[in-house]
């Protein structure tokens, strides 16, 4: 087994590309639906259930990756239908193909699944090889990105509800032990005030994390922040204040909401690739990127996280809504690298059944990632193992 020495920062996925052949001997994409314990609103979409791909690639070496492409209206590119088609294109040609170095397969994947269009499902198939290759040497994923850290504290997420719910659910996450909460916000400004002020009530001594999703214009953004200061509440982070595209808009928020509130402010859907990355640093658009593995890819979030640490901005990990298989990759990811000052990996915990088995330790906020190979899991389907 290769031990923690062996395997500094990135360059140990980097070497493993330029040395480990993969040789594919089966691949196949399913749906994964799973309910979630209550309705998920935000600004744009509301969302009953998880309605993903999993993606499972076995090598013939025996060793088995799991992945999964998450699909959430409005924000991926791909619905369900168009991820298992594209899914199932992608596993046939992974099987079809002969054996070819990992970095190879991966520049393939790259090309075959291309751009943000298919971003959920090349980011689930690049999980499963990864987890594949990462078993096949004996290696936790957390050690693979570097093994900085073996335990994360993540945020939990109040969709937009009344105020008496939030009040409900910030009670509830207090004595689980959540010290920072992310309220989405962003649909009626004055609604959200009030479920703001309820919270404050239910969960006193919480960090806030505002999340309007592209809800606000710039102006209602700094209203928003303004009534906050009245109240005395400063959030830790203002999270995609407007459209993806009002460029103007994300910088006027983030000059203000720094310069007269002390509150940094998070670009995501602003940011789908390594071009609007580029944009957001140059122009100072944002304090903070948010990566999410399902609107990048796995590589192309690595590109992103190395160009952001260089140009010093900081880091967000977030993710659509997924079970704890690609919760659990992201996790791994954050942890090696540990160089995340905001960890949204929560949405497992919203899940009304867990098909995951085996994968990281939950207490509380807390996820504590084992010694085991790859992610350490297979995925539960109707009673047994797929």
């Amino acid at each position: 087994m290769t031990t923690s020495t062996a395997m500094p920062s990135l360059n140990s996925l980097q070497t493993l590309q330029t040395s480990f052949s993969v040789d594919v001997a089966t691949a196949h994409g399913r749906a994964l639906n799973v309910p979630l314990l209550a309705p998920f609103t935000i600004a744009n979409s509301k969302l009953d259930s998880a309605r993903n791909v999993a993606i499972r690639v076995e090598l013939v070496n025996g060793c088995v990756g799991w992945g999964e492409a998450p699909v959430l209206p409005f924000v991926t590119a791909e619905d369900q239908p168009t991820a298992l088609a594209a899914a199932a294109d992608a596993c046939q040609f992974l099987v079809q193909n002969p054996p070819m170095l990992l970095g190879s397969v991966l520049a393939e994947m790259s090309r075959f699944l291309p751009g943000h269009g298919f971003a959920s499902v090349r980011a689930g198939v690049e999980m499963a090889l990864i987890d594949a290759v990462a078993k096949s040497i004996g290696v936790p994923l957390w050690r693979l990105f570097g093994g900085a850290l073996d335990t994360i504290t993540t945020n939990i997420t109040i969709p937009i509800v009344s105020p008496s719910e939030a009040a409900e659910l910030a009670a509830k996450y207090y004595k689980q032990g959540f010290s920072t909460l992310k309220l989405k916000v962003g649909k009626n400004l004055e609604s959200d005030i009030e479920v703001l002020k309820a919270i404050r009530v239910a969960h006193p001594t919480c960090a806030f994390i505002l999340d309007a999703n592209e809800g606000y214009t710039a102006n209602e953004a700094v209203e928003v922040l303004e009534k906050l200061h009245l109240m005395g509440v400063t959030p830790v982070l203002f999270e995609q204040p407007v459209h993806r595209d009002d460029w103007e808009g994300l910088r006027h928020v983030t000059h203000v909401a720094k310069e007269k509130y002390g509150v940094s402010v998070a670009a995501d859907e602003s940011c789908r690739s390594l071009q609007d990355a580029q944009k957001i640093i140059q122009g100072n658009l944002a304090n903070v990127i948010n990566i999410k593995l399902a609107k990048l890819g796995v590589l192309g979030a690595l590109d992103i996280i190395e160009l952001s640490r260089n140009a010093g901005i900081g880091l967000m990990i977030g993710g659509m809504v997924e079970t704890r298989l690609g919760m659990g990759f992201a996790g791994h990811l954050a942890a090696g690298l540990g160089c995340f000052s905001f960890i949204d990996l929560d949405t497992a915990i919203l899940l009304a059944d867990d098909p995951v088995v085996g994968g990281y330790e939950v207490s509380g906020a807390n996820y504590k990632f084992t010694e085991a190979s790859g992610q350490g899991v297979f995925l539960r389907w109707d009673g047994g193992s797929w």
